[in-house]
């Protein structure tokens, strides 16, 4: 199996192998390798966009693929693994979420800590998932949702404080909401269908992009900090490109996404791996919501 580049998924791929398989995975035998190698990538929010930022990506190593002899009591992933423990992560963030934009709705001044406490929080429990190889650990990912739905409350009641009066926060927040879940599926039928397939030169170009974005955006930081200037997110022509480019690369993320599930799927991984999938998922799905909601208030909130 390819070691995925996305550090979230990385730990998933090399624990499920037989040479560095943790008490409770399945050991696997040996086998001619297949005909489908299996991708990742690196995705994370930079801590401009309030999470993880995307981080350098790792050489792909090939190693043997074939289904997992399943030890006693282990049951192999599924899709509906996958589905259900998304659904659950989603919902955990969906609820703390609406709880913090309640909040900031009552007083304003909790807006900066509770953005400050979720971007740090998710970005700690990301780290930890990821490079401590706790990825299917259900409490850390339950935990970064947590985390991750103060962060899209505060963020949310931000922005839609700022845009101006011809829509509600109400009517904003739906119409991100539900271009976020266009896009989702829209790009769940272009994998489905093989419209473009998943290689590893795809994953590459993926993962160079993001590392773009990312120093674009540390750079626009450090602008602001030291100038006051906000090219990438004032909401200029400028701020407009970035958030297409940002949205673009987000939804061309969720065929890492959904390529790497398919991989464990078939590679016969425990049933706890959809934890990790899970994460990576919702990882994706904030990027793509606040990127959606940032570029709606730059039309929005012009007089």
């Amino acid at each position: 199996m390819r070691e995925s580049s996305n550090p979230i998924f990385r730990g998933l791929t090399k624990d499920t192998r037989q040479a560095g398989a943790p008490a409770g995975y399945p050991q696997q035998q040996g086998y001619p390798q297949q005909g489908y190698p299996q991708q990742g990538y690196q995705q994370g929010m930079n801590m401009g966009m309030g999470a993880a930022g995307a981080a350098q990506g790792m050489q792909y190593q090939q190693s043997p693929q074939a289904p997992y002899q399943q030890g006693a009591g282990t049951r192999s992933m599924t899709i509906d693994d996958v589905v259900t423990k998304t659904a659950s992560t989603l919902g955990v963030l969906i609820v703390f979420a609406i709880a913090a934009f309640a909040l900031i709705s009552q007083s304003l001044s909790l807006a900066m800590p509770l953005m400050i406490v979720g971007a740090l929080g998710g970005l700690v429990l990301v780290l930890v998932a990821s490079f401590g190889r706790k990825q299917d650990n259900p409490a850390i990912v339950l935990a970064y949702a947590a985390f991750e739905g103060l962060f899209v409350g505060s963020i949310s009641k931000v922005i839609t404080f700022n845009v101006s009066g011809n829509i509600s926060a109400g009517a904003l927040i739906g119409q991100a909401v539900l271009g976020t879940v266009g896009v989702f599926i829209g790009m769940l039928v272009v994998y489905k269908t093989g419209a473009i397939r998943v290689t590893p030169r795809f994953t590459r170009m993926l993962v160079g992009a993001m590392i773009g974005v990312l120093v674009l955006s540390l750079g626009n930081m450090v602008l602001y900090l030291f100038t006051g200037d906000n090219p990438l997110r004032g909401g200029g022509t400028m701020a407009i490109i970035f958030s297409l480019v940002c949205i673009a690369i987000a939804a061309f993320s969720f065929l890492l996404d959904f390529d790497q599930a398919d991989q464990l799927i078939r590679a016969g991984a425990p049933s706890k791996a959809a934890w990790g999938v899970a994460l990576g998922l919702t990882v994706t799905l904030v990027w793509l919501y606040v990127e959606i909601l940032r570029l709606l208030s730059y039309f929005y909130g012009r007089d």
